[in-house]
């Protein structure tokens, strides 16, 4: 990397000028700011000490030296106390001389190491994926994509929370009012039926908790004493009991929305390596809990509930096992962290769930530090931010949720409006048109999801989001096709421009600037794999397409009378077209070859 050539030469010219030996970290390489001449620049200021003179005179001397001793360096400038270098055009051809032919460009071989589990979707069986579910879906199936591009050893794992009061809420509704409807009568999938009835629940609940207060009981009370939720409570204990009746039930449900879950799962493009289910963990968290009472890590309290005071850590005391003995949230996440351990000895535990979970996630590593878990310290919480529509907040139990499946049919409705009203594919046939709004709908989907740093909130809008000239999916899938179509062009033309090693006797600017660009996409896998963040990668695939545009528009690429521009430019083309389908690729986007 050039950079490290800068930095072991700047260590050098240190020494050479003042006599001294410079730490690394005092070498600060960064690219040069584009308002400015030069590629990399050079900070100065943290060498004054050394040099003991002038910011200005230090560059100045500085530059001087490795000018004369780094062939790389084809000239600088000094702003301030900036040091800029130009890198000459033989290394920037020497690097695209040894990469433009592979595939796999920036991509790391996985490596023979501790595998990383990454935990990602986890639904309730009560109610369809909505587009929550969404943002972490392709979060937590792009970060672990994003590792494995960086050359680790991945796990894709999903907990199906398949048991608890909410699915109970759900049972319950279809006991009462059902009759005996599933989705082949229907024609629901079973994760929208079982859906309805969780809202039917809670629209009965709700007037059950009003006739109570009218009867003169305060809120709080007529919300606990609700004869619907003693129902769900009562059924909660039946099903932990094994009640074959209720679990039959629970098995018949959780089926239906299974089935749904794969359809969604299917069209998302969304897969695990392991499923675990809520109903197979927790009674290995309950031992656990078992043997945090026996070590005096929890206690009881009158009442039998069970719980662990955190107070002394700054937090509060934790519930652990209700007064009853049924388990919470808690106590099945400390069985499936053990279960997961156990699994696949992981260097990293990384969950993906939202932001409104940061205590849990913080409460459940500390509980296991102190059961003596010394793999507690390398759970990591992916916490990301909310994503809403224009219109405002949802809420499953009022049934307000924007439908995943129904958004990706608007997504692809809208693809199909969007395409068709540029009229420029009245040559597909109808099955290949299916496939690019299918392929443009759901790049669109993910792009606008994953261009996003996770840490934020945000606002998804199905128009913006396919939009073939903005900051989108489709605009990058467009110029991956583009390209696509000049090559195919160049291959019918019979030219043989992969394997010219013959280039032009100067690099135009922007020839120059769409080679560095790719330069630069192993160090984004590297960071963006470290922040797990995939937005990195999202928005080096948008610069990289906007650079390509800019250089299409600016140079003539097939009819350039210059063999040696134009099969470089057809080099660089292919480069960037290869580069553009890796960096999406980790994305979970697909790229058309045509359009």
């Amino acid at each position: 990397m050039i950079e490290n050539i800068l930095q072991k030469s700047a260590t050098e010219c240190v020494e050479a000028l003042y006599g001294q030996h410079v730490a690394k970290q005092m070498i600060q390489i960064q690219k040069t700011r584009p308002e400015f001449e030069g590629d990399l620049t050079l900070v100065v200021f943290p060498l004054l000490r050394m040099s003991k003179k002038a910011p200005e005179a230090t560059a100045q001397e500085m530059g001087e030296w490795m000018l004369a001793n780094v062939e790389e360096i084809a000239g600088f400038n000094v702003i301030k106390g900036f040091l800029n270098f130009n890198i000459s055009e033989n290394y920037w051809l020497a690097f695209f001389s040894e990469n433009k032919g592979k595939l796999g460009y920036g991509l790391k071989d996985t490596k023979d190491s501790q595998p990383i589990v990454v935990e990602y979707s986890s639904p309730n069986t009560n109610k369809p994926l909505h587009l929550g579910h969404i943002r972490n879906n392709l979060l937590g199936w792009s970060v672990a994509e994003l590792l494995k591009a960086n050359g680790k050893d991945v796990k894709k794992v999903n907990l199906v929370n398949d048991r608890g009061i909410h699915i109970c809420k759900s049972m319950l509704a279809w006991q009462k009012w059902g009759e005996g409807i599933n989705p082949a009568s229907s024609g629901l999938k079973g994760d929208k039926l079982v859906g309805d009835y969780y809202v039917k629940f809670d629209k009965e609940y709700k007037a059950e908790i009003e006739t109570l207060i009218e009867q003169g009981q305060d809120r709080k009370s007529a919300e606990q004493q609700a004869p619907l939720l003693q129902e769900a409570k009562t059924m909660l204990r039946k099903w932990e009991d094994g009640d074959a009746e209720v679990r039959k039930l629970w098995e018949n449900m959780n089926q239906w929305v299974y089935d749904g879950f794969d359809v969604t799962y299917n069209r998302m493009g969304i897969d695990f390596d392991k499923i675990y289910h809520e109903s197979e963990t927790y009674l290995l968290g309950k031992s656990l809990v078992k043997e945090g009472l026996e070590k005096a890590v929890f206690f009881r309290k009158d009442d039998g509930s069970v719980w662990c005071d955190l107070s002394g850590d700054g937090l509060d005391e934790k519930i652990l096992l209700r007064a009853d003995g049924t388990s919470v949230y808690m106590t099945q996440d400390l069985g499936t962290a053990q279960l997961r351990y156990d699994d696949f000895k992981p260097s990293d535990l990384v969950y993906v769930v939202g932001n409104e979970q940061n205590y849990h996630f913080e409460v459940l590593e500390l509980i296991l530090t102190k059961l003596g878990k010394s793999w507690a310290e390398n759970i990591h919480h992916l916490s990301y931010g909310m994503v809403e529509l224009p219109h405002g907040k949802m809420k499953s139990r009022e049934g307000t949720v924007v439908d995943a499946d129904d958004l990706m049919d608007e997504m692809y409705q809208t693809a199909k409006k969007t395409t068709e009203a540029l009229g420029k594919f009245d040559d597909f046939t109808d099955e290949e048109s299916h496939q690019l709004y299918q392929m443009l709908s759901l790049g669109a989907l993910k792009y606008f999801i994953l261009k996003v740093d996770p840490k934020k909130n945000m606002t998804f809008n199905p128009q913006e989001s396919i939009d073939f000239n903005g900051n989108t999916g489709p605009f990058i899938q467009y110029t991956h096709a583009r390209i696509r179509s000049i090559i195919r062009k160049a291959n019918e033309m019979g030219l043989t421009f992969s394997d010219s090693l013959t280039y032009p006797a100067k690099l135009e600017k922007k020839e120059k600037s769409l080679i560095k660009l790719l330069y630069d996409f192993p160090q984004i896998v590297d960071q963006a794999a470290e922040a797990y963040s995939p937005a990195l990668i999202a928005n080096f695939a948008f610069d990289l397409a906007k650079e390509y545009n800019q250089f299409y528009h600016e140079h003539i690429i097939l009819k350039e009378t210059n063999t040696a521009s134009r099969d470089f430019r057809l080099g660089l083309s292919l480069f960037t077209a290869n580069t553009i389908q890796s960096a999406m690729g980790i994305l979970g986007i697909q790229v058309p070859e045509r359009m």
